[in-house]
This record gives C-alpha cells, structure tokens and sequence, in this order.
C-alpha cells in the first residue's frame, strides 16, 4: 500500500536549503572578520612607522592638491621650530595637552554641557584625524579617531605628536606646516619665529581659510594677545614640561 510522503512542518525550510545559507553567511562573517583584522594591523603598522618617519601626506592634502593644482608644505624637525610656536599652538588648541591622555574629559564635559556648539578636540585627536584619517563629520570617522587617538598616545611621545601636528596643519588654503606658513606669512623660518608671529599663527589654525596671520582682523589680533599670555604662563607653569 502506497504512502503519503511527509510533508515539512509548516514555518520551516527544508533542512538541504538551510545549509547553504549558514554555510554563506560563516563565510561573510570570516571575511568580514578578516577585512576588520587586515585593516586593523594596517593602522597598527602605521602608528609604528610614523612614529619615527615623517608621514609624506595625507588624503586632506591630496585633496587641495588635486582641487587647487598644488600645496605648499616643508617639514621641519622638531629643534628646526622655535619653542614659542609649541606654546603658541598648545595655548591656542589644548592647554592641557600635557595632562590627558589624547582626550580632554573637562573639555568634553563643557562641550557637551553648551549643546555640542564648542570643539573639544584635542591636539592629539587632531593629527590622527589629519594623518590617518579624513574630514567632514561621520560617526565612523569618530569612531576610528576614537580608537586610533589612544594608540598614538601610548606609541609616540608628547613632542612627537605636537612635531607632527605643527608640520600638517593648514595654515591658509593650500599652505601646510608650520614652515610653510612663516615663509608664507612672514618670510621667514620656522626657527626664527617671534612671539607673536607664533602666536598670530596658531590664532588662525581654526579656520586657517578665513584668517590671516599677515593681515590680521580685529579677532584675530585679540586672539593674538590672549595666546602670548596663554603661552607664558604654560611655559611658567610647567605645562609644556612634556614637549620642551
């Protein structure tokens, strides 16, 4: 007598099409995994590296290369930039940079309490976002400076990352670097910066497109003065003990 074949229970596929998708979907989570693992040891790899080299350039770079035909950038070493521009720029971006560990939990607090209107920033999170990473606001690129920031602080000494800061920041459109800056502003190097030519620089690193240094506004020139005491008083506090 002929029998009836079973038919599978109702809300359930059929165990041979239920292999194939667990088998794909193993297969996306250990590529995925790897990609994650393989893009994590490149970052790892760089830390390192640019610890010690100078990084030739980064994608903000290429970027106002690409749109303004060429940039203006020279590094200098560290003992190639006057002390007072280290003060200057500590002063004018993170007074504490010598305290935190890459992030300004005082300065986030105060951000957040005044609805998010106010940077707080730090200088260390700024190279990360300006060597490794790119512009504009996305809660990836948060997430990876968040991640990328305490790494470079455990690798690369205090001066190190102020060395790297000074000499990749946009001081004007198309001008990057601190040498770049004073032969552009004032004619003159880097080493050989006064007080208050260091100062007028860091008072444009904000908006380095809407400020300059040569020809200063009103603002600008009372940011000025309120960095050469800022300056002064780190280098009579000892808050520059990290990077002197």
């Amino acid at each position: 007598m002929a029998t009836t074949p079973k038919k599978p229970r109702k809300g359930k596929e059929p165990a041979p099409l239920l292999a194939p998708v667990r088998s794909l979907r193993r297969q996306i989570l250990r590529w995925t995994a790897r990609a994650v693992l393989a893009i994590a040891g490149v970052f790892a790899a760089l830390v390192l590296l640019f610890s010690f080299l100078n990084p030739p350039v980064n994608i903000y770079q290429l970027q106002e290369s690409a749109r303004l035909g060429a940039v203006q950038r020279e590094w200098v070493a560290w003992e190639d930039i006057a002390p007072v521009m280290g003060r200057s720029a500590v002063a004018a971006e993170d007074a504490n940079f010598c305290l935190h560990w890459g992030f300004d939990m005082n300065a986030i607090r105060a951000a957040v309490a005044q609805g998010g209107n106010r940077g707080a920033s730090t200088i260390s999170q700024q190279v990360v976002k300006n060597v490794f990473l790119w512009h504009g606001r996305s809660w990836l690129r948060k997430a990876m400076e968040g991640v990328l920031t305490p790494a470079v602080e455990l690798i690369w000494s205090k001066q190190r990352i102020l060395e790297v800061y000074l000499n990749v920041a946009e001081f004007d459109e198309g001008v990057f670097g601190v040498q770049a800056a004073a032969r552009h502003y004032f004619n003159v190097n880097a080493r050989d910066l006064s007080p208050l030519q260091a100062a007028r620089l860091a008072a444009i690193l904000p908006d380095p497109k809407a400020r300059s240094a040569s020809n200063p506004s009103d603002f600008v020139r009372n940011r000025t003065r309120s960095i050469i005491s800022g300056a002064e008083t780190i280098g009579a506090d000892g808050r520059d003990s990290c990077f002197r």
